[in-house]
C-alpha cells in the first residue's frame, strides 16, 4: 500500500528539521514512484543520488531528476485510468519561472508532484485491494 502525502505537513516538517524531514520525503517518494510505475521500463534514481548528483553538476540534476519524475506520472498515469494535465515540461517551466517570483515557482512544481502522486497512489491502492484486477 502507498500511502497519500500530505504538501503542507511536508513543507512544515522539512523547515523545523533544517531540511532532514525533505531528504526523507522526496527519498520515500521515489521508492513509491517506482513500485507505481514498475513495468513501464524505467526507474527513478534515488533521492541521495539526486543530492550527490546536483552537488557536481550545482543544481541541474535535480531540475532534470523533477522534470523526469513529472513525465513518469504523467506517462504512467494511464495505466491506472486517469490523465494529468501537467507533465515534466510544466514543472520544469514552474522551476524555471518560477524562480524569478521568490522561488514560489519551486513550491508549485513540488506541489504538482505531490499531487499527482497522491492520485496514483490511490489508484494503485484501489487496485491492489481489487485483488490485482485493474478495473480502469
Amino acid at each position: 500500500m502507498i500511502q497519500q502525502r500530505n504538501f503542507v505537513v511536508m513543507i512544515l516538517l522539512t523547515i523545523i528539521t533544517f531540511g532532514i524531514y525533505g531528504i526523507i520525503f522526496w527519498y520515500m517518494y521515489t521508492d513509491d514512484l517506482n513500485t507505481i510505475g514498475n513495468g513501464d521500463g524505467k526507474v527513478t534514481q534515488n533521492f541521495i543520488i539526486v543530492i550527490l548528483l546536483s552537488i557536481i553538476t550545482c543544481g541541474i540534476f535535480y531540475w532534470f531528476w523533477l522534470y523526469n519524475v513529472g513525465n513518469r506520472l504523467s506517462e504512467n498515469a494511464p495505466r491506472y485510468g486517469t490523465n494529468f494535465s501537467e507533465n515534466g515540461t510544466t514543472v520544469l517551466l514552474w522551476m524555471i519561472f518560477g524562480s524569478l517570483i521568490c522561488g514560489i515557482g519551486s513550491l508549485v512544481a513540488q506541489y504538482i508532484l505531490v499531487k499527482n502522486m497522491n492520485i496514483l497512489a490511490e489508484r494503485y491502492n484501489q487496485n491492489l485491494y481489487n485483488g490485482g484486477q485493474n478495473q480502469y
